[in-house]
């Protein structure tokens, strides 16, 4: 990871550092402007910071290594015995893989927004590279339901569709669709949301009508509010399970004039969280792309981004929505949220920038970087309080192995908070469990964050990816979508929850799942995404604004705080089965088996290398093999680098047998790609394709990247592909 782009950065000398010129300018000129810090201050404190714990930094990656070659040895060392759970646990207790686990202990964490300890609801995770993405994510907190349901698969395409503009039978099934929504969750007392005519209030109650007869609803605590005049209202706001929605009456309307009551749309609060990403859904790799991705978060925090955009021909313009108003039961001013709660992942440990170059000549720990400058934007929003009303900056991170690196980041925010003038415990920090160590020790690492932890989630993707590398040398693993399956992974989904409830998470703190891949797919995800809910997950990942909306509803349907209370009392997930290694019992699979799932891994990771390594895009739906769009960030390149360098290195394949397939794969994802007019040809020329080449080496030198990771490769190619650009 040296010096890999210092020819393309022109850098001023601050003190002891070397540090890009637009960096420096962005910082005095934009991220510190109207805050109480001065550039001198900040690099002072920064440099200082920087210096004392580069080397700490060093050594944890070091150590990581070193546990993975005792690993590595150990496997070959007991190559053709029998597999000894014990013994393999004392082993890695010796090394000091496995931490003793110490007394029981309840999370400390205080001044955290409701939106984290009392809402339950969807989350959304969205590249802050893209200014218009990241204000549709931060908007999202309030959703069209009708929208969400007339543009997806969950309303059947009728045979008599009449307009190619607006179908009115579709438009009929939304209708009745909300109303089903309305007479479960909130039910009238003797009649149905289907025939009512016109609604109002009352002497601070909520009405419904049908001609000259009065209904309630059942559960008249569930009636916040309502906008415009009282015997005709505009909107209806009303509450279950700590959600709103707005019942809205708009008579100019498509849908309302359909509707006998002027419905004209059911408005849901639904992205309660999002995560603003500056790790695995993008592509930064020199001072010009965290720039971007700075500048981005802090317009974030400052309330003030915008973007501008256009669509059929007219030009539009996109900014943060206003917090809502209606008049509440009591006649009084009523005012609500208006934009999802945002929280920022900086990136993990491993990675080094050449942003900023240090005393010796080695790049910034990019992670340190982070930390800094994401933080020193939500200055602007600790005046402001327009994010977090409760004053505190949630830093969501990511790829910590163990204890000792958990410990690390509360360290490093120790520092950012003194040298930023912060309260101590002002940054939250989010574990992201999604490494092998951190899941055999996951109680030990939340206690190291006890004062700062507002959310622990599960990262299955990352975590498998890990898993095969961690355990490369113990066999060949079995197929990827026999993971999900697998032993291990139940005692993982399950051990999250149980130690999360156990260390007092429950109405403090978020318990996630991981991510809904499919977002073309929403009928699947209604019948499927329910399964986070019961598994004890108040939050759980979306890929789009309209599935946060649609997910929503699972939240309405399943109260999440009751369900932690039933699961708190199982029997704890066993850390035998967390340690159970995915290898394949026989591997006597047909060769057209294996090609299948060779081919498999192989389109993917090509269809997302290609975009990220020649156009810089990091997150994105690649059409899988039989052309369902998935979402692929570097999580699902992990697995996919990985598998095929497990089967590689184990002889179930080998290496001419993969670049073959890998070509072949290259054709079709270029076929797949046609229409982008910035695509370039890999098939065109393989040697000289530094994407090709790069997904070839994601694959043949998979097993001594470091934990696996793809982002190493990925860099350096993305930066030569940048000089060539130039």
């Amino acid at each position: 990871m040296g010096n890999k782009s210092v020819m393309q950065e022109k850098y001023i000398t601050i003190n002891s550092l070397k540090v890009s010129e637009k960096l420096a300018k962005f910082v005095s000129a934009e991220l510190l402007k109207d805050t109480d810090l001065t550039p001198e201050n900040f690099w002072l404190g920064f440099e200082k910071t920087i210096n004392e714990l580069t080397p700490q930094n060093k050594k944890l990656i070091k150590f990581r290594e070193n546990l993975q070659n005792k690993i590595d040895d150990w496997h070959i060392k007991n190559k053709g015995k029998e597999f000894n759970l014990s013994d393999y646990k004392k082993f890695l207790t010796e090394i000091g893989y496995l931490k003793i686990e110490e007394p029981d202990f309840k999370i400390e964490t205080e001044n955290v927004d409701e939106e984290i300890t009392k809402i339950a609801g969807p989350q959304l995770v969205v590249p802050v590279m893209n200014a218009r993405y990241a204000l549709n994510a931060a908007n999202a907190r309030w959703m069209s339901l009708y929208d969400s349901l007339y543009g997806t698969d969950i309303i059947e395409e009728s045979e008599d569709s009449v307009s190619e503009r607006y179908d009115p039978l579709r438009g009929e099934m939304v209708i009745k669709y909300g109303r089903d929504f309305l007479d479960k969750f909130f039910p009238l007392a003797g009649l149905s949301w289907q025939k009512i005519t016109s609604f109002a209030v009352k002497y601070g109650k909520f009405k419904a009508l049908k001609g000259a007869d009065i209904f309630d609803l059942e559960d008249e605590e569930k009636f916040i509010g309502h906008r415009g005049e009282s015997d005709n209202p505009s909107a209806i706001i009303l509450k279950n399970n700590n959600l709103h929605i707005e019942i809205l009456k708009d008579s100019r309307a498509f849908a309302a004039q359909q509707d006998h009551a002027g419905i004209s749309d059911i408005i849901l609060e639904s992205a309660i969280s999002t995560i603003c990403d500056n790790e695995d859904s993008v592509a930064a790799v020199d001072s010009e792309d965290k720039i971007i991705c700075y500048r981005n978060w802090l317009g974030l925090m400052r309330g003030d981004l915008k973007t501008k955009f256009e669509k059929e021909g007219k030009l539009f313009e996109r900014k943060l929505n206003p917090n809502r108003s209606y008049i509440s039961k009591e006649g009084k001013g009523l005012k609500l949220h208006g934009r999802s709660l945002l929280l920022v992942r900086n990136v993990g440990h491993l990675m080094t920038n050449p942003s900023i170059i240090l005393n010796d000549g080695s790049e910034v720990p990019e992670g340190i970087m982070d930390a800094f400058i994401t933080t020193a934007a939500a200055l602007h929003d600790l005046k402001k309080k327009n994010n977090s009303r409760t004053g505190s900056v949630y830093i969501v991170k990511p790829k910590m192995h163990g204890p000792d690196e958990t410990a690390f980041t509360d360290l490093i925010f120790s520092k950012v908070e003194q040298v930023l003038g912060l309260k101590q415990y002002t940054c939250k920090i989010g574990i992201m469990d999604e490494e092998r160590r951190t899941s055999v020790n996951l109680k030990e690492c939340i206690r190291t964050l006890k004062n700062r932890v507002f959310f622990i989630n599960t990262g299955f993707l990352d975590r498998t990816g890990d898993e095969m590398h961690t355990s490369m040398e113990a066999g060949p693993m079995i197929k990827k979508g026999d993971m999900k399956s697998s032993k291990w992974i139940t005692a993982y989904e399950n051990n999250n929850v149980d130690v999360g409830l156990k260390c007092g998470l429950s109405g403090k703190a978020q318990i996630g799942k991981g991510m809904w891949a499919m977002p073309d797919k929403m009928k699947d995800m209604m019948e499927q995404k329910t399964g986070h809910l019961k598994a004890g997950a108040n939050c759980a990942w979306v890929p789009s604004p309209t599935a946060a909306a649609l997910h929503a509803l699972h939240y309405h349907e399943i109260n999440i705080f009751n369900e932690q209370q039933k699961i708190i009392n199982r029997n704890q997930a066993k850390l035998d089965d967390l340690l159970t290694i995915p290898v394949a019992d026989r591997t006597n699979w047909s060769v057209e088996e294996i090609n299948n799932e060779i081919s498999n891994s192989a389109q993917t990771l090509l269809g997302y290398v290609v975009r990220w390594v020649d156009q810089g895009i990091g997150c994105s739906k690649v059409p899988d093999i039989n052309n369902v769009g998935l979402m692929e960030d570097r999580a699902t390149l992990r697995i996919s680098s990985q598998h095929i360098a497990n089967w590689i290195h184990h002889g179930i394949t080998t290496k001419i047998q993969v670049t073959e397939i890998m070509k072949e794969m290259a054709k079709i994802v270029d076929a797949q790609n046609k229409n982008d007019t910035k695509y370039v040809k890999m098939s065109d020329d393989f040697e000289n394709s530094i994407a090709f080449q790069t997904a070839c080496d994601l694959v043949f030198k998979g097993k001594e990247q470091p934990s696996g990771y793809t982002e190493p490769l990925l860099h350096i190619n993305r930066l030569k592909k940048k000089s060539n650009l130039n």
